[in-house]
């Protein structure tokens, strides 16, 4: 349809040639101008056409504005048509080449109709999201099939760009999504606020003008009243000055009016970003990247913030103030000007959009090198101890210096772009000024022109061009701006694989029996994590799952506080399917203590208060007091108002079990789950734990998950789960009777066997026998080489050699130690019996 319309054109200039030379009869300039600044525009127009934007539907937002505005224009010159044909002047008479212009503008104005119906239509429907829009967010492949996975990264290469689409792709798409965190819906006052704004913008578009008039009438007034002072002609020049410009009255106030404007943005945006994460099922937050998200979530917010300003207050006037120009320009000068103008400024929007997009993959490889640059700072400075048990600062710093590097050379071919941009832009303003100014030089020689408007003429240009060289910045800046939100739109796209059914009600409690009614889940459609898990849990009752590691324990505790829903099968609670409950009630009715505590970066008031945030202060100190803890903050300097440090790493991994524990004792869930509570900690620690964990889960319906047999030997019902399935279930008497053909035997004898070989083996090491003076040593033998020594002062020729009595004394040190071996064995056995939870 453009070259349909480009050549509609070109047959108007053929007819109006043919007409000038066969009748003799000359069209009028405006005409001529009308037609050769639309062809001109068309064609330009066409050139800008990229591979992408050949085929249906991939256009951008230019051609879109574009399309709409020659349109807007047809309709105008549609218009005096139909008024000239309907109420002719009298003595018109409508000659053959009338007819063919009037069947030529016909034929262009369906087609430009046509097209802005497909702009129309291509800008509310919904398409199918682009390949940027589709790619994996940080790298990883986020599905809900998937668990503990995550895809090879593709790298930064070439090949991997090929075909990718201009920032600007669906960018009406992209606006509608944005439009409710943009636009302050919520707020009339607001909205107020954003139409004086833009009518203040508007004011300093017409401001701009009278500027460049002024400043000639006073050039004028100096020649033509010579001896006479202009001041009125100074003070209305100079008060417009005050008015206009980045740093005049109208900007600031637009600028101050806006900033209530921009805040309700950047809250809305962020605090619906939280949100969203959270509400994210923990398939996403498996495979996440922490460093990554949080600099997506920063460039985000602020491009979005950046974006309404920019398009309204920066774009909008520069596009306005060319419309204006060539208006004024050709109207109040002669045409010729107006057409230098327009030209000019096509040809300075052709070369930034097309130097613009051209740089774009520069600007994206730029952001994703500075984003994996923070994700590995952000990763070496959470895993800080990790880094230090192995000596590998050196190898994080290089690691993080070649990251660095990486960006760097990104950073220098993006700025290197921008100044062939930069160049590119002055050398088409230069032209268009030189052409400007050669003219206006020859009007002025001529007489036709004063010095005044030459005056007026460079003053408006310079106005024009300064804000038309920011529209490149401009360009930029939104461009860079929807690079960075691609990602942020790509997490918003990121959806529940867990969600509320609708309906939902809360979870009424009131046994807490729960029941798994053949469940099956995988993680991975290749490999089945649970194959028809049943089993009941009456309520107050006690479920210890043991398993080898990997057959799905862990996998139970989520089904049952929901992070995934199962496959077949159904989990009740009191009768009720918990995949018809809302899940914040679910999770409110169940306590959890992991392995691995996580606390806050807060006190420690805070983190035990974070069960129940409604809690008085003595609430939350019997709960410390019930996990056996009180007396142990009250040691700290700071006591309950100590800083725990950045995912509690102040505290020992006791203290922090323990804190989850008060933390789960001040929440009073009717039902607990006990994942490997205890299994890092040592001897004396877990029995301080077990004691409170006791106190917790009395009369409550509790599940457990045991590394250490010998703290469940009491559970009402213990389920041995073996590769998905339970394999073998009963209470610790009933399956340690199926002796060497149950599994639970089998674990059972290898802890004692293991505990066995932990108490002797920190004794009796193999050592060479030339080392093993150096490692077996005591207080007797220091004493031997102290008296070695002073013998030697004293008697030179014996020194060095070994004593009889030496011997005798290394040789009962050895058997003592030994001997202390068996009486620790034989505690340490007690203590094993007496350690138990359930």
């Amino acid at each position: 349809m453009s070259v349909t319309i480009l050549v509609t054109f070109l047959a108007d200039a053929v007819v109006l040639t043919a007409r000038a030379f066969i009748e003799h009869q000359w069209t009028s300039s405006v005409l001529a101008y009308y037609i050769a600044v639309s062809w001109l525009s068309w064609t330009i127009g066409m050139v800008c056409l990229t591979d992408e934007t050949y085929k249906f539907g991939e256009w951008n937002w230019v051609q879109y504005i574009f399309w709409m505005a020659a349109a807007l224009g047809e309709t105008m010159v549609g218009w005096l048509w139909t008024v000239g044909m309907l109420r002719p002047k009298p003595g018109t008479i409508f000659s053959l080449y009338d007819y063919i212009f009037l069947g030529i503008f016909i034929v262009r104005y369906v087609m430009e109709v046509l097209t802005v119906l497909l702009c129309v239509i291509q800008m509310f429907s919904r398409r199918q999201h682009n390949a940027s829009e589709r790619e994996p967010l940080l790298g990883v492949t986020a599905t809900t099939e998937t668990y503990g996975t995550t895809a090879a990264a593709e790298g930064h290469d070439e090949t991997s760009r090929k075909g990718e689409p201009s920032a600007f792709s669906n960018f009406f798409q992209k606006m509608r999504k944005l439009l409710p965190y943009i636009w302050p819906h919520k707020s009339i006052w607001l909205q107020l606020l954003v139409v004086v704004c833009f009518l203040l913008m508007i004011t300093g578009i017409f401001v701009n003008v009278l500027v460049a008039l002024a400043i000639g009438r006073v050039v004028d007034g100096f020649e033509q009243d010579k001896g006479k002072f202009a001041w009125g002609a100074v003070l209305v020049y100079v008060g417009l000055r005050f008015l206009q410009g980045g740093s005049g009255l109208i900007q600031a106030l637009q600028n101050w009016l806006w900033i209530p404007i921009g805040q309700y943005t950047t809250r809305e945006i962020s605090v619906k970003m939280f949100s969203h994460l959270h509400g994210l099922s923990l398939q996403f937050h498996i495979n996440r990247k922490t460093g990554e998200v949080l600099r997506v979530m920063d460039r985000g917010t602020n491009s979005i913030v950046q974006l309404l300003s920019q398009i309204l207050f920066q774009v909008f006037p520069a596009l306005a103030n060319i419309v204006v120009a060539v208006f004024v320009c050709a109207t109040l000068f002669t045409p010729p000007f107006g057409l230098i103008v327009f030209i000019t400024m096509s040809l300075y929007l052709f070369v930034t959009i097309s130097l613009t997009e051209w740089r774009t993959k520069y600007r994206r490889t730029m952001i994703e090198l500075d984003n994996s640059a923070r994700t590995k700072a952000v990763d070496s400075l959470l895993n800080f101890e990790t880094v230090k048990y192995y000596g590998a600062e050196d190898f994080e710093i290089n690691r993080y210096k070649n990251a660095v590097i990486e960006y760097q050379k990104a950073d220098w071919l993006s700025s290197t772009s921008l100044n062939i941009l930069n160049l590119a832009q002055n050398a088409v303003i230069s032209g268009g000024l030189l052409a400007g100014c050669l003219l206006f030089a020859w009007e002025v020689a001529q007489g036709r022109l004063t010095s005044g408007a030459f005056v007026t003429f460079n003053i408006y240009m310079m106005q024009l061009y300064t804000p038309l060289h920011f529209f490149g910045t401009y360009y930029r800046m939104i461009q860079s701006n929807f690079i960075d939100m691609e990602k942020m739109l790509a997490l918003f796209e990121e959806q529940q694989t867990v969600k509320d059914v609708p309906g939902a009600k809360n979870l009424a409690v009131t046994d807490g029996h729960v029941v798994f009614d053949n469940v099956a889940f995988s993680y991975d459609p290749r490999q089945t994590a649970l194959n028809g898990i049943s089993f009941s849990i009456p309520k107050g009752a006690t479920v210890a799952l043991v398993g080898p590691s990997g057959g799905g324990k862990s996998t139970i505790l989520r089904l049952l506080f929901r992070f995934y829903d199962p496959d077949s099968g159904h989990i009740y609670i009191d009768g009720q399917d918990i995949k018809k409950v809302r899940q914040e009630s679910l999770r409110h009715n169940i306590g959890v203590v992991p392995q691995d505590t996580v606390l806050f970066n807060d006190t420690v008031l805070y983190n035990i208060g974070y069960g129940n945030l409604n809690a008085p202060e003595d609430a939350i100190f019997k709960a410390a007091k019930a996990a056996q803890i009180h007396d142990k903050i009250l040691q700290f300097p700071d006591g309950y108002e100590t800083r725990v440090g950045e995912r509690g790493l102040r505290l020992s991994g006791g203290e922090k079990q323990r804190v989850a524990i008060a933390r789960t004792i001040l929440k009073d869930p009717p039902i607990i789950l006990l994942d490997e509570a205890t299994s890092a900690l040592d001897t004396g620690t877990e029995r301080q734990i077990q004691q409170a964990l006791s106190i917790m889960t009395k009369d409550r319906t509790t599940l457990v998950i045991a590394h250490r047999l010998s703290t469940i030997v009491n559970a009402d019902l213990i389920l041995v789960i073996k590769d998905g399935r339970v394999v073998e279930s009963g209470n610790h008497e009933e399956l340690i009777k199926q002796g060497e053909d149950g599994v639970y035997y089998e674990m059972w004898q290898k802890q004692l066997h293991d505990d066995n070989d932990t108490e002797t083996n920190g004794l009796h090491i193999n050592v060479p026998e030339s080392n093993r003076d150096e490692i077996v040593s005591s207080p007797t033998e220091m004493e031997n080489s102290q008296q070695q020594e002073q013998e030697q002062e004293q008697e030179p020729q014996q020194s060095g050699s070994a004593t009889p009595e030496n011997q005798d004394e290394e040789g009962t040190t050895t058997s003592n130690v030994q001997s202390s071996s068996k009486n620790r064995k034989k505690k340490k056995r007690s203590k094993s019996r007496k350690g138990t939870i359930f």
